[in-house]
């Protein structure tokens, strides 16, 4: 739609109020609603969102020494701008029309927006005359509890969505039909397509497929996701959780990412050659060499807090080491390959928890960085059991480990510039500090119901 469409709609809407959000660095969703006057203005101008957006972390707390935002700087307003190709009209709430909003525009904060960050990335795509294909999927836990319940226990005691074990059941959806239906209904409402949704392996856990959009779309919907199931669970009296490892002995959730380049005109997938050995083209060696030479180094934009760590366990169905193979769910990439159209490249290390803009910019970023520099593919690919792999290296073991390998290279400076990486290290060095792992269930209390 063009934006004369765009205002006519909001003008002709029966809600004289809208909502708006951005995403600070964590990958939660931070908003407001507005009314219409203050939108129009705001579509023109720009609006007000206090700056301490990007200078406090998950659970508010100011950081010590940012740059970007601080006591220092009083905590001015930042001006956001809207992006009126993101509208959208909440169905489980009175069908208020939603927009997202970025700083793309804001000389102040713009280096430690998310989504500026992925513009960015994706616009390098874009000059390179690549259309980018990308989808993420997530797992998430779902539990018979409210907010409030679980400070009241201590977040102990939690009673799941469901029992057991039980990977791809018809019988356990249908517990609980009308939340799952709402899920997959409502969501394409909303403008958040889903291919598939299931149960996964453990106690209330499902597991859902974004349809594929380019890289921006992608992340959109992905943040939208994540809190629009927060919100419909809230509505059936559920809890949904996206912790990366919410409980030890129990699977984690993850959040791969799928993604392919094609041709300017979306006709040609330029993933594929079938003059290539499995149909792979240059291109995607190029692209996949590029993704393990910078894992390493960015590690913390796939995996941010300290409980993401936990879930790189061996045979739990996460990476543990830089690998890749075709068609295999232990390596850290798996390419997929079964027809030309729609081969593609899955990194199967991101958690649910990490912020789908940096995790696709990340995976963009690295992969370009391989193709630009005609990195070869050097690393073998798996066969077989990676875990069993005792030559790979492997990720790094906790968040402080990650942090300081992405602090002590260049590689994130040259992907994603010197001021965004300076932030978000000083961000991730305070959530190390952050979780007293003495303090009973530490890591619930923090991530459990925000991430």
């Amino acid at each position: 739609m063009t934006e004369k469409e765009i205002i006519e709609i909001i003008e002709s809407s029966e809600s004289n109020h809208i909502k708006v959000a951005v995403t600070d660095i964590d990958g939660v969703l931070r908003g407001k609603i507005i009314n219409k006057q203050k939108f129009f203005k705001a579509v023109k101008d720009g609006f007000g969102f206090c700056n301490v957006i990007f200078g406090w972390d998950i659970n508010d707390a100011c950081y010590d020494e940012s740059d970007v935002s601080g006591w220092h700087t009083g905590y001015p307003d930042s001006i956001a701008t809207i992006d009126l190709n993101t509208l959208r009209h909440v169905p489980w709430n009175e069908n208020i029309p939603f927009f997202l909003a970025d700083f793309s525009n804001a000389k102040d904060v713009n280096v430690a927006c998310p989504r500026t960050l992925l513009k960015k990335i994706k616009q390098q795509a874009d000059d390179a005359g690549y259309a980018t294909l990308f989808a993420k999927e997530f797992e998430w836990f779902n539990f018979k509890e409210t907010p409030q319940s679980l400070y009241e226990k201590n977040f102990t005691n939690l009673q799941p969505l469901t029992p057991g074990m039980f990977g791809y059941s018809l019988l356990r959806t249908s517990q609980y039909q009308s939340f799952y239906n709402d899920i997959f209904n409502l969501l394409r409402r909303f403008h958040v397509p889903l291919e598939g949704l299931h149960t996964e392996t453990g106690p209330g856990v499902y597991e859902a497929a974004i349809e594929y959009t380019d890289a921006l779309e992608a992340a959109d919907r992905a943040v939208l996701f994540k809190t629009a199931v927060k919100e419909i669970a809230y509505r059936h009296e559920l809890v949904a959780t996206f912790m990366a490892k919410w409980n030890s002995s129990l699977p984690g959730c993850s959040g791969h990412i799928h993604q392919n380049l094609l041709s300017v005109n979306g006709e040609e997938n330029l993933f594929y050659d079938e003059k290539e050995k499995d149909g792979i083209s240059k291109l995607m060696q190029h692209y996949i060499a590029g993704q393990l030479y910078c894992l390493p180094f960015i590690m913390p934009m796939y995996a941010p807090t300290t409980n993401s760590y936990k879930r790189y366990v061996e045979g739990a169905w996460a990476s543990t080491s830089i690998s890749w193979a075709i068609e295999n769910r232990t390596t850290a990439l798996r390419v997929i390959n079964q027809t030309p159209m729609h081969t593609r490249l899955e990194t199967r290390v991101p958690g649910a928890d990490a912020n789908p803009y940096l995790s696709i910019a990340a995976s963009l970023a690295s992969g370009l960085y391989g193709i630009k520099n005609k990195l070869p593919l050097t690393i073998a690919a798996t066969k077989g059991n990676e875990y069993e792999n005792t030559h790979s290296q492997k990720l790094p073991k906790t968040l402080q480990e990650a942090t300081t390998a992405m602090k002590d290279s260049p590689v994130a400076k040259e992907l994603f510039g010197e001021a965004f990486v300076n932030h978000f290290i000083l961000t991730r060095e305070w959530e190390c500090k952050q979780v007293v792992e003495s303090e009973p269930n530490a890591e619930l209390k923090r991530y459990f119901e925000i991430v």
